[in-house]
């Protein structure tokens, strides 16, 4: 009997996707395995909020895609089902990097509606968010996800001062604070001021890398909701891990294995073959620098695609090109750079110059190409 061709082969209107939505970075999976200890530690540190008091504050670090926000939000979703006196607030310190946009993201949350655009100064806006909460006799929980972004803009000091001093100007007001630090590098507790170490005090929560058997396991309960039965085989998804476990981001072997579907499709393929996985990772390798470079300024990008035109020049020579571009002076230059290199996308190195003393090179830590393609 001949093999009928056609059978690997899928139909215009098939799909290897059993549900696709489970490989977007922001699903929220039904059972979170592998950091028991952690949820542990948060639910120990929030309890208080819902019994009407005042949480513990929580200082969560960990790489990118470590589960860090994924625990956050399972654990708000809780507190939401068991009560109504506990509001919940995320606030992404990548898009809301000042203390006025953090808060007016805070009054969203509580009133349902965005703030005025213009004509609100902080002190009311912040009054507003308070006066509220002692009426409705409410705990707020507020977590500062990606909190280093607040550090790069120097604004993380006054963001949380105001936070937890709010029951001071405003008594009976119950306010308790996650800091997430996304950023390996960055001593949240000695970068803040004085006058906020004395009053932060966090319990600390760490998100360790996940091993290779931990990877392979959440990856698999992926494949299973994800995609059909017998699209990607045990050998492959193995392979997917490997590739994960390299970059130390989980988000990369999710997104890895949604490209890998994609291009199968592109084959009208049935399976998801190693092949496809090859192909995906040119793209799926660069996850981190994707989101990076989405929360950067109009003069961060300018500043990062100049440094890539002329990779490991002198700052001063790469100056006078962006200000060329910019017009911006060398102070504002210079905190554009050390964010750049805060952020992990350049590498801002001193050596000595002959004439010059010592001077600062600035070169990518990413492909140059890489970096051009996602600045379009």
């Amino acid at each position: 009997m001949v093999d009928d061709p056609e059978e690997g082969m899928l139909s215009w209107d098939e799909s290897v996707f059993r549900n696709e939505h489970v490989f977007e970075i922001d699903f929220v999976p039904e059972t979170f395995k592998h950091r028991e200890t952690q949820v542990e530690s948060l639910t120990y540190a929030l309890r208080p909020a819902v019994r009407g008091s005042r949480p513990l504050n929580v200082l969560i670090r960990g790489p990118p895609g470590t589960g860090k926000t994924t625990s956050i939000q399972k654990l708000f979703d809780e507190i939401g089902a068991q009560t109504s006196d506990v509001r919940t607030i995320r606030v992404n310190c990548q898009v809301n990097a000042t203390r006025y946009s953090v808060f007016s993201r805070l009054f969203e949350g509580t009133f349902d509606y965005e703030p005025p655009s213009s004509g609100i100064s902080f002190k009311k806006l912040f009054g507003q968010i308070a006066e509220k909460l002692v009426d409705e006799d409410r705990v707020l929980v507020v977590a500062l996800d990606d909190v280093n972004y607040l550090f790069y803009e120097n604004e993380a000091s006054d963001t949380l001062y105001s936070l937890l001093r709010a029951h001071e100007e405003y008594p009976g007001a119950k306010i308790g604070v996650i800091v997430v630090s996304s950023d390996p590098t960055l001593e949240v507790i000695d970068e803040l001021d004085t006058r906020v170490q004395s009053v932060f005090r966090p319990e600390d929560v760490y998100f360790p890398v996940y091993d290779s058997p931990e990877v392979v396991d959440i990856l698999a309960e992926r494949v299973e909701r994800g995609f059909h039965d017998g699209v990607i085989s045990r050998s492959t998804l193995e392979y997917v891990a490997d590739l994960t476990a390299e970059s130390g981001d989980l988000r990369v072997g999710i997104d890895l294995l949604r490209r890998a579907g994609l291009n199968a499709e592109m084959r009208a393929s049935r399976v998801v073959e190693r092949k496809d996985v090859e192909k995906a990772y040119e793209t799926s390798k660069y996850v981190n620098l994707s989101r990076s470079l989405s929360a950067l300024s109009e003069n961060e990008r300018t500043l990062l695609r100049v440094v890539a035109e002329h990779d490991g020049e002198q700052a001063g020579d790469i100056y006078e090109v962006f200000a060329e571009e910019t017009d911006l002076g060398y102070t504002r230059y210079s905190e554009l750079v050390n964010k750049l290199d805060q952020l992990g996308l350049i590498e801002a190195e001193y050596a000595e110059i002959d004439g010059r003393g010592r001077s600062r090179s600035l070169s990518l830590t990413y492909e140059r190409d890489a970096v051009l393609d996602r600045l379009e």
